[in-house]
């Protein structure tokens, strides 16, 4: 199938789902940048919006916290205890107003905990913002973000990639991504995060959106997969 037909189901595809215009030209755009590429959205299909937490952007960092080295269950169990020991409203607030013992007591670590208080903290005090962020550019928010004890880089990123829903974010530091990329391109050694970097600069402003089919491309192209190599 030549790239414009290609290009041309993929478009059919995307409009049946219902996806969103910004999502669906995303897509679209970068698969015709590459042919490879276009084949793995084509094989993989398009991609939909994370649902955002509940509990807003600043819940979505306390849940990125509480869940960072943990197994999923864990996490979740933790997670749900703290919520519950805050009340009713997870804000920078409630969180300053429950006690030590209370959020020790939900499982949180010495560490965690001392990483929620700095985001509640930095929050209130307005070293991080969490609203009005479309004023901001990915490179600003992701420095406060960092500024937060126990909230690296890739946090950061998956941030701005899932709840803010920024289209341009590439985080090369992610594995996935890098043995995605490897993977649909056929690169023997796989590229390391220095040289993923530069690869991502044709693919501006969409690069989140060849992140996620790199992560997508892992499952469907390694080793004992289904597929075969798209090239």
């Amino acid at each position: 199938m030549r790239l414009p037909q290609r290009r041309a189901r993929c478009r059919r595809r995307f409009t049946l789902l219902g996806l969103t215009p910004s999502l669906q030209a995303a897509a679209e755009e970068v698969a015709a940048r590459d042919p490879v590429l276009a084949r793995l959205v084509e094989r993989v299909g398009p991609l939909s919006q994370r649902p955002r937490d509940p509990d807003g952007p600043f819940g979505a960092l306390v849940r990125a916290i509480v869940f960072q080295q943990l197994a999923g269950s864990a996490a979740t169990a933790i997670h749900g205890r703290v919520r519950a020991a805050v009340g009713e409203s997870l804000t920078p607030e409630s969180i300053s107003a429950t006690s030590d013992a209370e959020l020790r007591a939900a499982g949180l670590s010495a560490n965690k905990l001392a990483s929620l208080r700095d985001l509640s903290a930095k929050v209130l005090d307005g070293t991080v913002t969490l609203t009005r962020t479309s004023r901001r550019s990915d490179d600003e928010l992701i420095a406060a973000l960092v500024a937060v004890r126990g909230i690296g880089r890739w946090t950061a990123e998956m941030y701005l990639m899932f709840q803010l829903r920024r289209l341009d974010v590439w985080p090369i530091d992610d594995l996935g991504v890098r043995q995605g990329y490897s993977l649909a391109w056929q690169l023997d050694p796989p590229v390391t995060a220095k040289q993923l970097g530069p690869l991502g600069e044709r693919f501006r402003p969409y690069r989140s959106i060849v992140a996620r089919y790199c992560w997508a491309a892992v499952p469907l192209l390694r080793a004992g997969g289904t597929d075969v190599a798209l090239r």
